[in-house]
């Protein structure tokens, strides 16, 4: 399927770790190509280094997602330094360090006015409603597979799961568009915040209970839940 592609994509923590992975180092999310993205969030913790600083950021979407900015040492007075605490916008383009996601940082901004946080998330629901239509959520969860008012969590927990239940069945649904699903190497990348074990276990209660089933082989699924 040929991909689309956008100069700087407005995106939330969520939608980057959920992001799979496509050609050439690069990801996708539904039909859009990822190329350079922007994030807003507060840094919980920093890591500096030699060759390049690491932050954690978190928009309370998902998990902190960890940034990284290399360190130019011809300019160092054009990079900052934020400490935890403070709000940044950062952009760049998401990459695949050691197994992880990271965010490639190549310009972080402190926030000031705080203004700024309100309008990112509109400008992540403008455009992702724009890329993709009504019938998704800026998460590309289907629409239609809700009342109104009811989140997909809700669901699951209603359905008996946990939370680390709902977040395996949460990308395998994503990835059901496809014929032969998610491959369990591909879920680990994405669910890379957790250990394999958890997922190992969570995927066998979903394949028990009849929420994900086998696709090619049995490292391939998709997911039963409309």
């Amino acid at each position: 399927m040929q991909k689309c592609t956008l100069q700087i994509l407005p995106c939330t923590v969520s939608q980057l770790l959920s992001a799979y992975p496509d050609h050439d180092e690069t990801f996708a999310i539904g039909d859009l190509e990822l190329n350079q993205v922007s994030l807003v969030g507060i840094v919980r913790s920093c890591s500096p280094g030699v060759a390049y600083n690491q932050y954690f950021v978190d928009d309370m979407t998902g998990p902190p997602l960890t940034v990284r900015q290399w360190i130019d040492t011809e300019d160092l007075s054009s990079q900052m330094q934020p400490e935890p605490g403070v709000y940044v916008k950062v952009y760049g383009s998401l990459r695949i360090f050691q197994g992880k996601k990271v965010l490639l940082a190549k310009a972080i901004r402190r926030i000031k006015d705080l203004n700024e946080i309100t309008s990112h998330m509109l400008e992540v629901v403008y455009a992702h409603k724009q890329l993709f239509g009504k019938g998704r959520d800026v998460n590309m969860n289907a629409l239609c597979a809700r009342s109104a008012g009811q989140t997909f969590s809700e669901e699951y927990r209603r359905a008996g799961l946990t939370a680390v239940q709902e977040q395996v069945l949460h990308v395998i649904i994503q990835h059901s568009v496809k014929d032969h699903g998610i491959s369990f190497q591909d879920l680990v990348t994405l669910l890379d915040y957790m250990g394999i074990p958890e997922i190992r276990k969570s995927l066998s209660f979903l394949l028990n209970e009849g929420h994900v089933f086998s696709t090619i082989d049995e490292n391939h699924f998709r997911s039963s839940v409309d």
